[in-house]
């Protein structure tokens, strides 16, 4: 039998119902705070990956998809939305009549690392990037969209926001070489992985996982140490204004991101219902990405937040609507009377009431245990009697109470006694 490749998964109906969830209470989330939607390509140039990411990393180094289409070019599979945004808003031209874009995107990224609980090769991604905008304020906007998201909209109680600052060009030398003196004084305590990129990217050490690395980087220098006038004084708005939204936070200094193009704010948030992987969400300033993309000098930050790991969350906190019952079910007994139930079922469903019949010859019992296994309000029983009568029983499947309806014009007599029904949330 034919099975799915190793790291990915198929979303079925009942998960599909949260995810619709958390896909419409983000965006009406996000439109409140003035995002719009952009939808950009899983495919595009290797290049974009290599000059955004950075050659030195784990993703591009051993994770991306990466191969040669037909015309030798190398194309991959998108591991990360940011840099297709930011391309996008080159390549567009978004910044010319305003460079303030305040975009968000929600889609499948790849990358082939280690599948493990809550983490595939195919993932998926809620992303918000606000692009144009220097001033700390949009950083805590954009932070307090995240919770408001994340605590108000979908119930995530315990939801807890870190903070850091990674600095500038101006400041981050200086910091980097007081931690790389600090991680060769801790060399033998480090694993291969953090070893070798010790000298190239050692702000990773930082983020590593492993618990003797964790160990042995516990005193490391913080970067808020060495933070020049400038990010100190951005970092200490950033702070400011969300203490004054009454926003809580934890400074946390080992707290970097995995990626080479973020500056200055930083932050995570992380739960304690998802066991070891604790984040859920990510993101920071990236100032300098827009102009190493070839674009203009153009400031930026952004986060992305694990879906798979929210849905997680989601599924389990109750606060997912109800999947929509049956408004009416149709049973139909012999060729005619199933006949005429198509046609009332079609008009029903094109004037967005649910109505559902069995379209095969079944008995009445087995249409009622169908009618009941799709939790359908009310229940019309056709036959032959019916038909040359001109009335049949409509059952409530509740009650089991039952009424008599003319089946003459019977889509619209029997509207009103569906748009009563409570048990479903339509639109016209």
């Amino acid at each position: 039998m034919l099975q799915l490749i190793k790291g990915f998964k198929d979303i079925l109906p009942e998960e599909a119902r949260v995810w619709r969830h958390i896909e419409q209470m983000t965006a009406d989330t996000f439109a409140d705070f003035g995002f719009a939607e952009i939808r950009p390509p899983v495919m595009e140039k290797a290049t974009l990956f290599e000059k955004s990411i950075g050659e030195d990393t784990d993703i591009v180094e051993k994770e991306m998809y990466t191969f040669a289409d037909r015309t030798g070019q190398l194309i991959t599979l998108r591991p990360e939305a940011t840099a297709s945004v930011v391309r996008a808003y080159i390549q567009h031209k978004l910044y010319a009549g305003d460079p303030v874009q305040k975009l968000y995107t929600i889609g499948p990224m790849f990358r082939r690392e280690r599948p493990q609980k809550g983490r595939y090769r195919q993932f998926h991604q809620i992303n918000a990037e606000a692009l144009g905008i220097s001033a700390p304020y949009i950083d805590a906007q954009l932070i307090l969209m995240l919770m408001t998201l994340l605590k108000d909209r979908l119930s995530v109680s315990d939801a807890g926001l870190h903070l850091n600052s990674l600095g500038c060009r101006q400041c981050r030398p200086d910091f980097k070489t007081a931690l790389i003196g600090f991680l060769k004084s801790k060399q033998p305590d480090l694993c291969a992985d953090c070893a070798r990129r010790m000298d190239r990217n050692p702000l990773r050490v930082l983020d590593c996982k492993v618990e003797g690395c964790r160990q042995a980087t516990a005193e490391a220098p913080a970067m808020t140490d060495f933070l020049c006038s400038d990010c100190r004084e951005h970092f200490d708005t950033v702070t400011g204004l969300l203490n004054d939204m009454g926003l809580a936070y934890e400074l946390d200094k080992r707290m970097v991101r995995g990626l080479d193009y973020y500056t200055r704010t930083t932050f995570e948030v992380q739960t304690g219902k998802l066991g070891a992987q604790s984040a859920i969400a990510g993101g920071g300033r990236y100032d300098e990405l827009v102009k190493m993309l070839d674009g203009p000098d153009q400031p930026a930050v952004g986060f992305a937040i694990g879906f798979e790991r929210l849905a997680e969350i989601v599924a389990n906190e109750d606060v997912v609507p109800e999947a929509r019952g049956v408004d009416l079910f149709i049973a139909a007994l012999g060729d005619q009377s199933r006949e005429k139930a198509f046609g009332w079922m079609c008009d029903l469903n094109r004037s967005g009431f649910r109505a559902e019949m069995a379209f095969e010859d079944r008995s009445l019992k087995s249409q009622m245990k169908l009618a009941d296994r799709l939790h359908a309000a009310r229940t019309l029983i056709v036959g032959d009697a019916e038909l040359e009568s001109g009335i049949a029983p409509l059952r409530d499947m509740t009650t089991k109470d039952q009424q008599e309806i003319a089946i003459d014009n019977l889509t619209e007599a029997i509207k009103p006694l569906l748009t009563n029904t409570d048990k479903q949330q339509r639109n016209r």
